[in-house]
């Protein structure tokens, strides 16, 4: 059996409402010990830092690895973790969102994975075996299923569902979603919505709506201190942005 897959055969299945649930427990935790967070923005650093007592740095991820594409990095054994430098929101505001994000997902890797000392197939390419390498490296390339459990945990973190709805209905009046052909029909919406700027960092043939939709979820994410992307993913999930009407008896 490969490492990779060893890893995998480790990795306990978690349901979208576990890693809800998860999520809860760990902001309940904080709460009552250092007061509850009763709407957005989620203080994310505070959890870190003084609840899961966790040291946090800002890294030169590319100097440290060599490549371009880490986010962060956690070390369980040293309870540290870094970030790349380039999301500092102190250097760079608009990186908050993903400065948070990128945080939550190590938090992620803490409470579900930090028992899981194997590394993964792709990190020997990155660092040779020290006692300083970390257990986990996040990469925006790397689509591993652990990977995919700590973006789902951090969603659920730095959006939960209740506090979503709640600002749904105070921006909208009403818990209806928004659909996708009505943006587009939109010519006001669409002229003010500074799409033609997101389709630059935007590739593949549902660029333009993703960054349609992102238009709209920006008011949330600005809310929730989230990226925009991060915000449309979740958004569409709750089924509160979406792409496709559905047909009904009468249409």
């Amino acid at each position: 059996m490969s490492r990779s897959n060893s890893f995998r055969s480790k990795l306990p299945f978690m349901t979208d409402q576990e890693f809800e649930d998860e999520a809860a427990l760990l902001l309940a935790e904080f709460g009552r010990k250092h007061g509850t967070v009763a709407g957005p923005p989620i203080p994310i650093d505070e959890i870190v830092e003084l609840y899961l007592e966790l040291e946090l740095e800002l890294l030169d991820m590319k100097a440290l690895f060599g490549v371009d594409d880490v986010h962060g990095a956690l070390w369980v054994n040293e309870r540290r973790v870094g970030i790349d430098q380039r999301f500092d929101p102190h250097a760079n505001p608009k990186m908050l969102g993903r400065y948070h994000f990128t945080l939550a997902h190590e938090a992620g890797h803490w409470r579900l994975h930090r028992k899981l000392f194997q590394r993964r197939a792709n990190q020997p390419t990155l660092l040779p075996e020290s006692a300083t390498r970390p257990e986990y490296i996040c990469r925006s390339s790397d689509r591993e299923p652990i990977e995919i459990q700590a973006d789902k945990f951090a969603a659920a973190l730095m959006m939960p569902k209740e506090f979503i709805k709640r600002t749904w209905h105070e921006f909208r009046g009403d818990m209806e979603p928004i659909f996708l052909n009505d943006l587009k029909s939109d010519e006001v919406f669409v002229a003010a919505s500074g799409m033609e700027r997101r389709l630059h960092f935007k590739t593949g043939p549902n660029a333009e709506d993703d960054a349609l939709l992102e238009c709209a979820a920006q008011p949330m994410a600005d809310r929730f201190e989230v990226s925009a992307p991060a915000m449309r993913n979740r958004l569409e999930s709750m089924k509160l942005l979406i792409r496709k009407r559905e047909r009904t008896l009468f249409d």
